[in-house]
């Protein structure tokens, strides 16, 4: 895909991250479950935020943080997500734009604030996320840049932004125009209350082959298939997608393609916080495919992206990661 001006181009939310470490006990205190994600209001956020003693604020959202994998790679990336013509908004256009990515939308005006996460780390690395969605729910149709799918080698779609009926239509759109210029369309599965909600939706989605890679957590595999064979749930998405990856946590990585597995181990490092993991695999596969390499080595540069982000504490890399994935020989 040697003509393509960008290498990927995600679509998804553009929230704004609040990032800080709490224990257990805080989060039992305020009636938190650990490792979920809950949708809030903008009042909520506050609340939450008012928990922390520090923080750090950091542009996110998941196909945001996997196409700041992909820059930091040194690929060339794009972005379209909704934010607000606010101060968050200015702060994630300006954090995108810092470290490369070509990131064009027109904030919303009048609306909704730009969205806002906070994400309470535990000592163990799990993340709980508190999540208001704001602006970044009235993506549609109009801010699919056509110009950017036409010259992206893969557009990446986050299965989180699924629930807006407009937002679907954008998705649609997105992954129709991305074929018609014989590029090709992925899609991650991004929570499992998110496949719960749209199992059905997302079956006839991939079914009707529009989709050329997928991304799950086992979880999420599991949950799309109502079962608890991950083995049977691995084979069904392969049966829909020609590029199926599933990712295990320690356990690794299994890729299918066209029928054909291949089991990834995970690197090896000292886990702080889990937030970004599956993104940066995300961005360092989809970079990987994008520039013609074997499914086993895409699986591995994803790899090596996802340890470097669970090493340190936020959702974003703290090296670039063209010379991290250089020194494991991967010359990009």
């Amino acid at each position: 895909m040697t003509d393509a001006r960008f290498d990927i181009l995600g679509i998804g939310n553009a929230i704004f991250d609040i990032l800080g470490h709490i224990d257990e006990a805080a989060l039992t205190e305020h009636g938190l479950v650990k490792g979920s994600m809950r949708l809030v209001s903008a009042e909520e956020v506050v609340a939450v935020d008012n928990m922390l003693t520090e923080a750090i604020r950091v542009s996110g959202g998941s196909a945001g943080n996997t196409v700041a994998g992909v820059a930091s790679l040194g690929g060339r990336a794009a972005f379209i997500g909704k934010v607000a013509d606010d101060e968050f908004g200015d702060a994630y256009a300006h954090d995108m734009r810092r470290v490369g990515i070509e990131f064009r939308t027109t904030p919303l005006k009048d609306g909704a604030p730009t969205a806002s996460s906070v994400i309470l780390v535990t000592p163990d690395g799990e993340r709980t996320m508190n999540t208001f969605l704001g602006a970044s729910q009235q993506l549609t149709v109009a801010d699919i840049d056509t110009d950017l799918v036409d010259g992206a080698a893969i557009t990446f779609l986050e299965g989180y932004l699924f629930d807006p009926p407009a937002a679907k239509e954008a998705f649609r759109a997105a992954a129709e125009r991305a074929n018609a210029s014989g590029r090709i369309a992925a899609l991650t599965l991004s929570d499992t209350f998110c496949v719960e909600r749209h199992r059905a939706d997302f079956r006839a989605w991939l079914d009707r082959g529009q989709i050329g890679i997928v991304f799950a957590n086992e979880k999420e595999a599991l949950a799309m298939f109502e079962t608890t064979d991950i083995e049977a749930a691995c084979k069904g998405l392969a049966a829909l997608v020609p590029t199926v990856v599933v990712t295990r946590s320690e356990k690794g990585a299994r890729v299918i393609t066209n029928g054909e597995a291949v089991d990834v181990p995970a690197e090896t490092t000292k886990v702080v916080d889990l937030t970004g993991a599956g993104d940066l695999f995300a961005g360092g596969f989809l970079l990987g495919h994008a520039r013609g390499m074997a499914p086993a080595d895409c699986a591995r540069l994803g790899a090596l992206a996802a340890a470097e982000v669970i090493s340190h504490f936020g959702a974003r890399p703290q090296v670039h990661l063209k010379e991290f994935a250089a020194k494991a020989g991967f010359p990009l």
